[in-house]
């Protein structure tokens, strides 16, 4: 699909009007665009008989199931709804991940790996991913206006599926954030990128996890995604309802965490996060 093309416009306004979001939309384009690549051949020309063989191209070559999956759902948006062809659905079919055992951190792991982040911002921008359970691009996007103090919720905009939630704001995350917000004066990010008008970048985040897990001597690769899968996890070890874990990670049904099951923001507030029961220092002396 070339970038101006009117095939490219409407699929991007296909997904426009679906409130699909930008980071959704640029890898569904990006998928299609590498399925057509492959075949030397506008894609609208191309069937299902052709995203079969791709598929079977993507296993040869070994990529992951996350990533072979990705581009079927990129496939079925783009035969499914801008094209129209409603077969494609029942025919572009997923692949059955491997179901493996994510890594996690111990808690003293947790602050080990915290206390070797390396800048503030970095430091307190991860220490909040795992004080919050957040995503990467979710704790990239806050505001400082999202910090509410009087309920101990924050507000966590445009989270995947394009869904506002709130993530639990403990009383240790606070009294650290607020010491930052003393010594750095963000505007409207809290985390704010090279640009104090654009917000960090994930790559930074996962850049600077990568230089702590050196710094801190650890064996496993710690990511963003592995703070918050600690989260998780230990607050299921010490005795959290599984429906709450799944809100405050911002699951739409219990399968990622059973059946979807809201939890009111004051329940949410209430708990207690484990970040509280670290012993670590995050703020340099002043």
């Amino acid at each position: 699909m070339a970038a101006t093309s009117p095939l490219r416009q409407r699929m991007t306004e296909d997904m426009t009007i679906r409130n699909l979001s930008p980071a959704t939309q640029q890898s569904y384009l990006y998928a299609v665009a590498r399925f057509s690549r492959h075949f030397e051949c506008s894609p609208d020309l191309l069937g299902t008989e052709h995203v079969r063989a791709y598929q079977l191209h993507l296993v040869t070559q070994k990529y992951s199931w996350t990533h072979i999956n990705q581009v079927a759902c990129a496939l079925r948006f783009f035969y499914g709804v801008t094209l129209g062809q409603k077969d494609a659905l029942e025919r572009i079919v997923f692949g059955r991940e491997p179901e493996k055992l994510t890594p996690v951190l111990a808690p003293e792991e947790v602050a080990q790996f915290l206390e070797a982040v390396v800048g503030l911002r970095n430091r307190v921008a991860l220490t909040t991913a795992y004080a919050a359970g957040l995503r990467v691009g979710e704790v990239a996007r806050l505001k400082v206006a999202a910090i509410d103090s009087r309920r101990m919720l924050i507000l966590v905009e445009n989270g995947k599926g394009g869904r506002d939630r709130y993530a639990m704001l403990s009383p240790a995350l606070l009294e650290i954030l607020r010491a930052y917000w003393r010594r750095t004066r963000p505007g409207l990010w809290l985390f704010p990128g090279q640009e104090p008008s654009e917000p960090v970048s994930r790559g930074a985040l996962q850049d600077a996890c990568r230089m702590a897990r050196r710094r801190a001597r650890l064996g496993k690769p710690v990511t963003p995604h592995m703070l918050r899968h600690s989260f998780a996890t230990h607050l299921l070890e010490s005795g959290v309802d599984i429906r709450v874990i799944q809100v405050l990670l911002g699951h739409a049904d219990l399968s990622s965490t059973s059946r979807y099951t809201r939890v009111a923001a004051d329940l949410i507030a209430a708990t207690p996060s484990p970040f509280d029961r670290l012993s670590l220092r995050v703020m340099p002396p002043e």
